[in-house]
């Protein structure tokens, strides 16, 4: 358990530096070898891109063998956590993140920012403010001395819900900002990077558990898996960035204007679950996870339906990427404001 956390630890003082790197090297090779994403980007079935596709599997298979969804029977048990997570994820969270990055894009950065770019950049904030993350709240969980086994209930019912309410929320968010969106691309989207991999992860689980036990899933097989997803993120990365180069070294700007509002609903989010907990009175292993599951994204869900949906170079690709940015130290911050605060619950 001590590797596992020093593990975690280290992933996580170093993942912020890991994407910056990742990025730099993206902006290069975009700059100096554009031969590379040029034929990268000729990678495509229906709009979708091959390579993205298979790293973003990558990343999110080993995450969603995590899941136990046996742990759904435990949903009786204390269910105003859950209620908290649901309200918060779902009826909350998409709303504020299109009005606060509506605000700032439109209004607050408009002498900085293209309508055009504006628009786009808002189509990926609204992206990653519906994907509720489901993968890293297992790292924030632990770092807050979460109730562990609260915590896969929270995410097993978020990733069941991800499935029918993503799209119509999507779609229902992007077209209020003029962005016109098949429904079909949505659920095409929806079933290759959350249906096949949540299939996949669950007859993994089933079927290793049933030949080796659950022991050896949880304490030996799954970890062989850990560094798959940082090295799906970060190659990931390198594409989207050289893709992008030439808009980001003619607008290097705009990476701290779209992080400013991504950050400011990081904060309003989890300070609104978390308060919720407290009000609710709510133990603080269930209130910290809850607050945390809430203010992170499901970046690696939304990079990918923004490449499915406007290409690898929109600028709808880059914000979200930017939120891969963002979110590491910030949710950080909460951590160690979660934890200052752990003597205010009951």
């Amino acid at each position: 358990m001590n590797d596992q956390n020093k593990g975690i630890n280290t992933f996580q003082r170093y993942l912020s530096v890991w994407v910056l790197i990742c990025m730099a090297i993206g902006v290069l090779i975009g700059h100096f070898v554009p031969a590379v994403p040029a034929t990268l980007g000729r990678l495509q079935i229906s709009g979708i891109s091959i390579p993205i596709a298979l790293l973003i599997w990558v990343m999110i298979y080993p995450m969603m063998m995590k899941v136990d969804f046996q742990s759904i029977k435990q949903i009786g048990k204390n269910p105003k956590g859950l209620l908290v997570t649901w309200v918060t994820n779902w009826l909350i969270k998409p709303f504020t993140m299109y009005g606060i990055a509506y605000l700032f894009l439109f209004v607050v950065f408009k002498a900085f920012i293209s309508l055009g770019l504006a628009t786009e950049y808002l189509a990926g904030a609204v992206l990653l403010g519906a994907a509720p993350c489901t993968a890293m709240v297992f790292v924030w969980s632990t770092l807050t001395k979460g109730n562990p086994a609260y915590t896969v209930v929270q995410v097993a019912t978020n990733d069941l819900i991800i499935l029918v309410a993503f799209v119509p929320i999507v779609k229902f968010l992007l077209d209020v900002s003029n962005v016109v969106v098949p429904y079909s691309i949505l659920f095409v989207s929806i079933f290759l990077f959350v249906v096949i991999p949540l299939a996949g992860g669950v007859l993994t689980r089933i079927t290793v558990t049933k030949q080796r036990g659950a022991d050896y899933f949880e304490d030996t097989f799954i970890h062989k898996f850990d560094n798959a997803t940082t090295i799906g993120l970060l190659l990931t990365l390198v594409i989207i960035f050289s893709s992008q180069a030439e808009t980001i070294l003619s607008n290097p700007l705009h990476i701290v204007l779209i992080a400013v509002p991504l950050t400011i609903q990081t904060f309003l989010i989890f300070f609104i679950a978390y308060g919720a907990s407290k009000l609710l009175k709510l133990p603080h292993d269930i209130a910290a996870p809850a607050g945390m599951i809430g203010a992170s994204n499901f970046f690696e869900l939304a990079v990918a339906v923004a490449i499915a949906l406007f290409g690898t170079t929109s600028s709808a690709a880059l914000a979200t990427t930017v939120g891969v940015l963002t979110e590491v130290p910030v949710m950080l911050l909460l951590v160690r404001i979660a934890n200052k605060t752990k003597a205010r619950f009951a």
